[in-house]
């Protein structure tokens, strides 16, 4: 009955709504700006019930009110320092270049805040990737099952058995963390277990952190260190130094100039909420959650360029025309968040991946 009424509205003329057409009107007539018509598709995907809360706090304008307040400050300074370019021959006190320092120092302390919690944000959006990486048979894919809950790799005494990547999200705290196991990384000429090693580091470049999984009782071994001598050095690495419970080692977490080592037994439980506790600080997470904002890349991107923008600045303070231009180009990359300045093929591609009519 309803798709017998919704094809004669069609017949009369009416049509179908277009994706994101609701939001990109509410946005167009003022009633949303672009950070928060995002935030509605970001309700809508939200994966966990942190993720939710976190895109309702956008959705409602909590994040564009503290973009607006950076604006307004921002706003304020490029005024003194305008004044001053403009109107020379004016009545106007020369610009004060020790309050204009400190007042771009503040700036500059409140973008770093608002990235910091934009950035976990970020993480409660897309997730953590994490890969599980160590030599054969150290207990890889048991740390997946212990971790995920269920039995989703394979686990045998025989060293090899891990052939390609297997991936599970899992929740801590309301964070998504995508663990992703991988074969065993050793020299073979297996043929299928070569690939799944060049797989391994595949995903091992692309991750944003990793899990190094060590036998507890061998201890680090000149294969496990040669392992970490071709991690990319911006990865973030843990040691986790498994099978305890055939080691007598006491569960427990170190941090140390090498990062966290981390003892534990996939088998029986011990240490794991340890490795999670280690796994929300890698994503740079509180329990409590903190002032956290749904952000995504194109928002991260920007508060990015704007905080380059005011380092400019800051190294130009005695040249004030150049000074003007980079709080000039820092409003402008602001403004971009909220909607201020967007060229309209990006608002295409940002509605065209809501859902239909949303």
């Amino acid at each position: 009955m309803l798709q017998m009424v919704l094809g004669r509205c069609l017949d009369l003329g009416a049509r179908l709504a277009e994706p994101g057409e609701f939001s990109r009107r509410a946005f167009l007539n003022d009633k949303l700006d672009l950070a928060q018509a995002e935030a509605v598709a970001d309700l809508i995907e939200a994966a966990t019930e942190a993720a939710a809360r976190c895109a309702l706090r956008s959705l409602r304008g909590e994040f564009s009110d503290l973009i607006r307040d950076l604006g307004r400050q921002l706003v304020e300074l490029r005024a003194l320092v305008e004044a001053t370019l403009d109107f020379p021959e004016e009545e106007i006190d020369p610009l004060d270049r020790e309050d204009a320092s400190k007042r771009l120092k503040l700036l500059q302390r409140a973008l770093v805040r608002l990235l910091d919690s934009g950035r976990k944000g970020s993480v409660l959006r897309n997730g953590l990737q994490i890969v599980l990486a160590g030599r054969p048979n150290v207990g890889k894919s048991s740390l997946l099952n212990r971790l995920a809950g269920e039995d989703l790799a394979i686990v045998t005494e025989i060293p090899g058995t891990t052939r390609d990547a297997v991936r599970q999200t899992i929740q801590i705290a309301g964070v998504p963390i995508n663990i992703i196991d991988t074969a065993g990384l050793r020299e073979t000429e297996d043929k299928v277990e070569s690939i799944g090693v060049a797989r391994a580091w595949e995903a091992i470049e692309q991750a944003d952190a990793m899990l190094l999984v060590v036998d507890a009782r061998d201890g680090l071994t000149g294969a496990d260190r040669a392992i970490a001598g071709r991690l990319p050095e911006k990865l973030r690495s843990v040691t986790v130094l498994n099978k305890i419970d055939l080691s007598g080692d006491a569960p427990r977490a170190e941090e140390g100039p090498q990062g966290w080592r981390l003892y534990i037994s996939a088998k029986t439980g011990e240490g794991i909420d340890g490795l999670r506790e280690v796994l929300l600080r890698l994503a740079g997470w509180q329990v409590e959650g903190g002032d956290v904002f749904m952000a995504r890349e194109r928002h991260l991107a920007a508060l990015e360029r704007v905080a380059e923008a005011l380092g400019r600045a800051g190294e130009t303070t005695p040249r004030t025309e150049f000074f003007a231009e980079e709080l000039r180009l820092a409003q402008y990359e602001l403004g971009s968040i909220t909607g201020e300045f967007t060229a309209d093929d990006l608002l295409g591609q940002i509605f065209a991946r809501f859902c239909v009519g949303k």
